[in-house]
């Protein structure tokens, strides 16, 4: 009869998983990263990360590419075990819950690509319960994601729930969730002048009087042009569903060269691909 390991076993050998996806991380080749991601896989089945490896590598939006990515999230709960109800809230606050928020990141934005858009949403409202500091930007992904759909409701609760955020990404998205809900008005234009003084730039790629750069930033900084490209590419379909948005903006909005107004930073949101 076969003997069931010991919790330190299989804690062990995640950690021995782990040290490879580390290794993976930093393999030159795609075929060094699956090699050792797929043996990691081997050494413990709990590994997430290494799921997340096989995923990436596997052809985008294909039914494999989605298996490695649910695969992972459900090994990522199971290795956390009862200490998933008690980090709940903390979520990223302790190391060994990343694994598990990567793959469930991965997860959401695999499930949206392939249409399947409520599941996706989901997934990121949950993610926000387990760790309200969003440490990932998963906001960031979700305001659009629910302006997209027209769930205005839910969109004005996140907003709210992050009121303070002064990145484009938020002031934009709260201008846009004003114009829908109160037209032209004065309270729309206030939001709209929030976002102009986050970000200028955005008004002219959303309007087209300034053509959006055929390379996406790797990194974007607040205030400056590769903030707004990053924007509009991820809230442009929003804009588009809301009829008279971009006209109010292009209106009431001049477009501007001038320089950021807050220093450049590297960014802590994470690209969506």
């Amino acid at each position: 009869m076969a003997r069931t390991p010991s919790r330190s076993a299989v804690e062990d050998a995640l950690y021995q998983a782990q040290e490879l996806v580390f290794q993976a991380w930093d393999a030159r080749t795609a075929k060094r990263r699956i090699a050792l991601a797929t043996k990691a896989l081997q050494i413990s089945p709990l590994c997430a990360d290494a799921y997340g490896i096989l995923a990436e590598h596997s052809p985008p939006g294909s039914e494999a590419a989605l298996e490695f990515w649910t695969a992972g999230e459900k090994a990522g709960r199971e290795a956390l075990g009862r200490d998933f109800k008690r980090m709940e809230g903390e979520f990223w606050g302790f190391m060994e819950t990343r694994p598990y928020m990567r793959l469930r990141f991965g997860l959401a934005s695999a499930l949206w690509h392939r249409g399947e858009t409520g599941q996706a949403v989901e997934h990121l409202q949950a993610m926000l319960r387990l760790n309200p500091n969003d440490n990932q930007g998963v906001r960031y992904i979700l305001v659009n994601w629910l302006a997209e759909l027209g769930r205005d409701d839910e969109l004005a609760a996140l907003l709210e729930q992050y009121r303070e955020d002064d990145m484009a990404q938020w002031r934009w998205t709260a201008a846009l969730a004003a114009f829908r809900r109160d037209g032209a008005g004065a309270a729309s234009q206030r939001a709209l002048s929030e976002a102009m003084a986050s970000n200028a730039h955005v008004a002219a790629f959303l309007c087209g009087t300034k053509a959006m750069p055929k390379r996406q930033p790797l990194y974007y900084s607040p205030g400056e042009a590769s903030e707004a490209q990053v924007y509009v590419e991820e809230a442009k379909p929003a804009w588009n569903k809301t009829p008279g948005a971009l006209d109010w903006v292009s209106t009431h909005s001049a477009p501007t060269d001038g320089p950021a107004r807050r220093a450049s930073r590297k960014p802590g949101t994470p690209r969506r691909h």
